[in-house]
C-alpha cells in the first residue's frame, strides 16, 4: 500500500467514525461508542468491544439536540454530540468520560431524557450509557476512587454483553496499543514529511479504527514516507482547546503554517506513554490528564520543551467553542516562553473564518454595533428593605469584614474558599475565611467589575470565562486600597474550591500563584448511576446515606482530612472534634429556619417578602454558617417574616403576579426586583437563595458516628451534591417545578445560565418562561428600555392570564 493511499484511508476513517462504527457493527462486532480523550480504550477492547470514538460533526443541523436542550447560546459541542445520540440509527451502547465538564452535562442529558422517555415526555435516545468519571489529581484518595468506578465499569461491560478479561488479556492489548503508539511516535520523528493535519488524523484514527487494522496503515506510511511531498509552511506549535475535528488544523496550515506540535488532549501527549497492563496501573490519576484537569504550570512546561527540541519560534493558542478550560493556561504559557511569539486565537466549533483572518493579520469583521444603552424608564433607585434581618445582616457583615482584615493585619491566617467548597472544617480550625463567591457580589454591588476585568487582562488572564468566580484572583492584583471594595480582600493563606468548572483549576492555580496561598482542589465526583434520586430534596437531608455512593463519599471525606492537616500543619491551630460537632448542630438548626421562612412564603398571599429582603438576610449569615450570630440570623429572618403572614403585610399593598427568578441575583442591583412591584404588582417570591438553603443544606449525623453517619462523612454528603441541585439534569428540573408550584409562581424569569431541562420543566408545567439571554453581569449593560419592554410584556401577558384564571379556578 503506498503512503497516500494509507493517509487517504486514514483520513476516510477520522472524518467517518460513524460510517466506521456501522461498518463494524456489520461485520459482527460489538460496538462500544465512546465519547472522552482519557477513556481507557485497551481496556475496552480487553472486554471484547470495539471503541469508536464520538466527535461533534459541525456540519450538521441539531433539531433533536435543540429540542431537547433548548437553543445554543453560543457553545455548540454539547449540541453535536446529542443530536448524534439521539439519531435513531445509534444503537450501541456509550461510555462517556470526564474529560471536561461538560461531558458530564451531556451525560445528565441523556439519563434525563431517558427518565423522561418512561414519563411518556422526551425524545428517543440511548438507554444505554454510563459515565467513567475518572479524577485526574494526584493522590491516593483519587487513585482509591478510580479502582471503584474501574470496577464497576468491568461489571457494566460484562452487562452490555462483553467477556470478562484477566490482566494477561489487559496487558496483551496494552502490547497491542503500544505497537499503534511507537509507530505514532515514528510519523511524528518524520515531520514535515507529514502535515499536522495528517498527524491529527493519525492520532485521532488510534481512537476510531482497531489495530488490527490501524498498524499496516501506519506501517505503510512509515516505509513509505519518502514518497510523499515534504510539507511547507513556517513551523508552529499548537496549544489550547481539545481538537476533535481537524477543521482548525486544516484552516491553520491552508494559511501557510505547519503545525510540528500540540499540546491539547488529542496530540501526541496521547501516543507518549505506555498504556497501562493491570487494572491498577489504570487507575492511575496521573495518566491521561486531559487539559481541563491538566495544571497550566505543567502544560506550558510541555509547551517549552517541544518548542525546543523542534526549534518552533510561533505558538498559536487556540481556544475552541467558548472552552472555558483553555484560556487559563495562556498566562503560563506567556510566562514560560517570554521570547517567543505567542498568538492568542479563538474559533467557533465549525466556522474557521475568524481563525482565517486573524492569522493573516486581518481585523475579523466586527458585530453590528449595539444600540446605545438606553438608561431605564425611571432613575435607578436604592431597594427599599422592609425587614429588620436584612439591614442588620449587612451592619454585621461590614463589621466582621472590617475585624477579619485587622486579624490578618496582626498575622492571623485566612482563606478564600468557593461557595461549593467545605467551609466548616476552617470554622472548627478557627482560621476565618471569606467566600469567593460573596466577595465577587461585593466587587458588583460596589461597581468595580469593569477596573476587576482590566487588572485580569492586565496579567493575561481571561475576563470572560467564569468571571463570577475570578473575582478573588482579580483582588489580588489590586493594589489600589482607596477603590478596592470594603478595603480589599486580605491576601489569603490558603484557597480552596471543588474543581466544579474547568475554569476552576486554572483560577485557583493562577491566584495561588499570585498570592502564595496554598491551594487546595477538592475533586469534583458525578454520579453515574442510570437512575437516581430526583425528589432529592425530601431524600438527602436525613437519608444521605442511603442515596448517595459511599465511594464518593469515601473521597471526600479523605480530602477533608488531606485538609485538616495541611491546615494544622501550616497554622497551629488543632482541629477540635467537639467544637466541629458544635458547628454542624449549628448549621443544620440555621437551615431548618430557613425551610420554615421558605415554606412561609410559598404559602402566603401575599408574599410577606421579596428577593430584595430575602435575599441578603440568607445569605450573609450563610457565608457565617456554623456561628450562632448566622444561626440567630436565620431565626431572626423567620420571626420577621412570621410577624408579617400574621398580620397580612404584603411585600406589595395588592399583589397580583407571583415571579420566580432562575439564575444567580442581581447583587449589583437588587432595586430592579422592586421595580415591577410598583409598577405592575409583581413580586419576585422566589431565587436560588433561600431555596437552597432550606433543602440542600440539612444533614442529619450521629456525633459518636455510629452507623456510619458521623459529623464529617455529614458534612461531606452535603457537599457532594452542591450545584447539581441548580444545573445538573435529573436534579434542577424536578427541584425548580416542585418549588414553582409550592409557590404558585405566575411566571418565570431567566438568566443565561439557567439549565435548559429546567426552562423546559417549568414550560411543561405550565409556568410561563421568559428567557433574557444575558448573565447577571451583563444584565446592567442590557438596553434598559428594551429588558424593561420585554419584562413588562411577559407580566402583562401570559404572567396576568396565568394568575387570572387562577383566582377564577379558586373562586
Amino acid at each position: 500500500m503506498s503512503a497516500s493511499s494509507a493517509l487517504d484511508t486514514i483520513a476516510a476513517a477520522y472524518r467517518d467514525a460513524e460510517g466506521v462504527a456501522a461498518r463494524l457493527r456489520a461485520e459482527g462486532r460489538a460496538v462500544l461508542r465512546v465519547i472522552g480523550s482519557d477513556a481507557p480504550l485497551p481496556l475496552l477492547r480487553a472486554a471484547g468491544f470495539a471503541p469508536v470514538r464520538m466527535a461533534p460533526r459541525p456540519e450538521m443541523a441539531t433539531p433533536s439536540a435543540d429540542a431537547l436542550l433548548g437553543p445554543s447560546t453560543g457553545r455548540r459541542r454539547a449540541h453535536h454530540l446529542v443530536e448524534l445520540l439521539l439519531d435513531p440509527a445509534m444503537t450501541d451502547p456509550v461510555l462517556f468520560t470526564r474529560a471536561d465538564a461538560e461531558q458530564a452535562q451531556v451525560f445528565s442529558a441523556i439519563r434525563e431524557n431517558a427518565r423522561l422517555q418512561g414519563l411518556g415526555l422526551g425524545v428517543p435516545g440511548p438507554r444505554k450509557a454510563t459515565l467513567l468519571d475518572l479524577l485526574h489529581i494526584d493522590r491516593p484518595s483519587s487513585r482509591r476512587y478510580n479502582e471503584a468506578r474501574l470496577a464497576q465499569l468491568r461489571e457494566w461491560l460484562t452487562a452490555e454483553g462483553g467477556r470478562a478479561f484477566t490482566e494477561e488479556d489487559l496487558a496483551r492489548e496494552a502490547d497491542t496499543a503500544d505497537a499503534v503508539n511507537a509507530l505514532l511516535r515514528d510519523l511524528d520523528a518524520l515531520r514535515p514529511r507529514f502535515s499536522g493535519t495528517q498527524m491529527l488524523q493519525c492520532l485521532g484514527a488510534a481512537a476510531i479504527l482497531p489495530p488490527e487494522e490501524l498498524l499496516p496503515l501506519l506501517r505503510a506510511l512509515h516505509d513509505e514516507s519518502a514518497s510523499l511531498p515534504e510539507a511547507t509552511g513556517r513551523p508552529v506549535l499548537l496549544a489550547g482547546s481539545p481538537q476533535e475535528t481537524d477543521l482548525h488544523y486544516a484552516a491553520i496550515e491552508a494559511e501557510g503554517l505547519r503545525i510540528v506540535g500540540e499540546v491539547q488532549d488529542w496530540g501526541m501527549t496521547r501516543a507518549a506513554r505506555p498504556a497501562p497492563r493491570t487494572m491498577a496501573e489504570w487507575a492511575d490519576p496521573a495518566y491521561a490528564v486531559p487539559v481541563a484537569a491538566a495544571q497550566s504550570a505543567a502544560l506550558a512546561q510541555q509547551a517549552l520543551e517541544m518548542a525546543g527540541r523542534r526549534g518552533i519560534e510561533r505558538i498559536l493558542h487556540l481556544t475552541v467553542d467558548g472552552d472555558e478550560a483553555a484560556p487559563w493556561t495562556l498566562a503560563a504559557l506567556r510566562s514560560a516562553l517570554p521570547s517567543h511569539e505567542i498568538l492568542a486565537l479563538q474559533s467557533a466549533l465549525g466556522d474557521t473564518g475568524k481563525l482565517a483572518l486573524s492569522l493573516r493579520g486581518e481585523e475579523p469583521p466586527r458585530p453590528a454595533a449595539p444600540k446605545p444603552q438606553t438608561a431605564p424608564s425611571t432613575p435607578r433607585l436604592r431597594s427599599r428593605k422592609v425587614l429588620q434581618a436584612s439591614a442588620s445582616s449587612g451592619d454585621y457583615q461590614r463589621a466582621w469584614f472590617a475585624s477579619v482584615r485587622e486579624q490578618v493585619a496582626q498575622g492571623s491566617p485566612f482563606a478564600v474558599v468557593n461557595a461549593n467548597a467545605p467551609q466548616e472544617i476552617l470554622r472548627a480550625l478557627g482560621v476565618p475565611f471569606a467566600v469567593n463567591q460573596w466577595w465577587a457580589s461585593i466587587v458588583a454591588a460596589k461597581q468595580q467589575s469593569g477596573r476587576y476585568r482590566r487588572l485580569l487582562r492586565g496579567r493575561n488572564y481571561p475576563t470572560d470565562a467564569e468571571a463570577y468566580s475570578a473575582q478573588g484572583l482579580a483582588a489580588a492584583l489590586d493594589h489600589d486600597a482607596e477603590q478596592a471594595p470594603w478595603g480589599g480582600l486580605p491576601r489569603p493563606d490558603f484557597v480552596q474550591a471543588i474543581a466544579s468548572s474547568d475554569a476552576t483549576p486554572g483560577i485557583f492555580e493562577a491566584w495561588a500563584g499570585e498570592s502564595g496561598a496554598a491551594p487546595y482542589l477538592y475533586e469534583r465526583t458525578v454520579d453515574p448511576r442510570w437512575e437516581i434520586e430526583t425528589r432529592w430534596w425530601d431524600a438527602l437531608p436525613h437519608r444521605w446515606d442511603e442515596v448517595l455512593e459511599p465511594a464518593r463519599l469515601d473521597l471526600l471525606v479523605s480530602e477533608l482530612r488531606d485538609v485538616i492537616a495541611a491546615v494544622e500543619k501550616r497554622t497551629g491551630h488543632p482541629f477540635d472534634e467537639a467544637r466541629f460537632v458544635e458547628v454542624m448542630n449549628l448549621v443544620n438548626e440555621q437551615e431548618e429556619y430557613y425551610r420554615k421562612t421558605r415554606d412561609l412564603i410559598a404559602r402566603t398571599v401575599p408574599a410577606p417578602i421579596g428577593l430584595v429582603d430575602s435575599m441578603p438576610a440568607t445569605m450573609v449569615p450563610q457565608w457565617h454558617r456554623g456561628t450562632e450570630w448566622a444561626r440567630d440570623a436565620a431565626r431572626a429572618l423567620y420571626e420577621e417574616v412570621a410577624a408579617r403572614a400574621a398580620e397580612g403585610l404584603g411585600a406589595v399593598a395588592e399583589e397580583k403576579v407571583r415571579l420566580m427568578w432562575v439564575g444567580r441575583g442581581l447583587w449589583s442591583n437588587t432595586a430592579f426586583y422592586q421595580k415591577w412591584e410598583d409598577s405592575h404588582g409583581a413580586v419576585f417570591v422566589w431565587s436560588m437563595y433561600l431555596s437552597l438553603a432550606a433543602d440542600g443544606y440539612i444533614r442529619s449525623f450521629d456525633a459518636d458516628g455510629t452507623g456510619g453517619r458521623d459529623p464529617l462523612r455529614a458534612l461531606a454528603a452535603r457537599f457532594l451534591t452542591m450545584g447539581d441541585e441548580l444545573r445538573m439534569p435529573s436534579w434542577a428540573a424536578p427541584w425548580h417545578v416542585h418549588e414553582a408550584e409550592t409557590h404558585g409562581v405566575h411566571g418565570a424569569v431567566a438568566l443565561s445560565d439557567a439549565d435548559p431541562f429546567v426552562l423546559r420543566a417549568l414550560a411543561a408545567a405550565g409556568i410561563p418562561v421568559l428567557e433574557l439571554g444575558v448573565d447577571n453581569y451583563a444584565l446592567d449593560r442590557a438596553d434598559g428600555a428594551d429588558l424593561e419592554a420585554r419584562i413588562a410584556a411577559f407580566i402583562e401577558g401570559p404572567c396576568m392570564q396565568m394568575a387570572e384564571a387562577r383566582r377564577k379556578a379558586v373562586a
